[in-house]
């Protein structure tokens, strides 16, 4: 799916719920499909939008953007689930929380550990998803929350930091309206912006790409640094159960986001 100025200029999401605050503009970058090809326009034209890749180069830098692709250069280990989950906090400048047990990379299935169909019991976990970057997922343990917070990279979360905008990859996300009982505000996977006060800018659905496999892809980009954390709902249920029917068990993979930056 390619992108031109004119899609650039999106300032609504379709499934949005919340509003962007009235200072700052909102660009909203959305894609699903069955394959990477299926979103990698939209990925590709995020990125552009935020700026050249920062790597692990330490801060403050004036721009662009940093990526955590989970892969570990190409590494099929499924590791211990731990809450901070701190591994790209100094290097990136990203920490990651959750209320359950942990968070945790690992591939669909396979490794040493035997991947996501081991850790969750649950071997159809090993096909219904897939990584876009592969070989590895992220996933929340006994949870489908997940809670993005910012620092300067080098800094090893000493400096609290804001940025543009932040962007994730999902697979299988199949239900856009909640919880399958009643009709929601949201769809099963959602994200979430706040401030750096913990005030909500913008509130999204991720689209939904029915059919095991798939991914998707949802990104916004503020005018200004103005991101300080991020809520990502990924499925409507824990990993654990049978995905299908009025249960949507999703996985993430790459999260994008704008260069961190110091707070005023």
């Amino acid at each position: 799916m390619s992108f031109t100025l004119k899609h650039l200029l999106v300032a609504l999401a379709i499934g949005m719920t919340g509003t962007q605050a009235a200072h700052a503009e909102t660009f909203v970058f959305q894609a699903a499909g069955p394959t990477a090809a299926s979103i990698q326009g939209t990925v590709d034209a995020y990125r552009a939008a935020l700026g050249a890749l920062n790597g692990s180069n330490p801060g403050p830098l004036p721009g662009g953007r940093r990526e955590i692709n989970w892969d570990g250069g190409g590494s099929d280990v499924t590791t211990v689930p731990v809450t901070p989950f701190d591994v790209f906090l100094d290097t990136r400048g990203a920490r990651f929380t959750t209320r359950g047990t942990g968070l945790s990379q690992a591939p669909p299935a396979g490794g040493p550990q035997g991947g996501l169909a081991v850790l969750f019991d649950n071997p159809s976990y090993g096909t219904i998803f897939h990584a876009f970057s592969p070989l590895r997922l992220f996933t929340p343990v006994d949870s489908n929350v997940t809670e993005a917070f910012f620092f300067i990279p080098g800094t090893n979360g000493g400096d609290p930091a804001t940025v543009t905008g932040f962007g994730a990859v999902f697979t299988d996300v199949d239900r856009p309206d909640g919880n399958g009982r009643k009709r929601e505000k949201h769809g099963s996977t959602l994200l979430q912006y706040f401030d750096a006060d913990g005030k909500v800018l913008f509130s999204s659905s991720v689209p939904a790409s029915p059919g095991d496999a798939s991914l998707s892809f949802f990104g916004v980009v503020f005018d200004e640094a103005l991101v300080g954390s991020v809520r990502i709902t990924s499925g409507n249920r824990a990993p654990g159960p049978d995905d299908g029917g009025r249960t949507d068990v999703v996985m993430m993979d790459d999260f994008i986001y704008g260069e961190p930056q110091p707070l005023p």
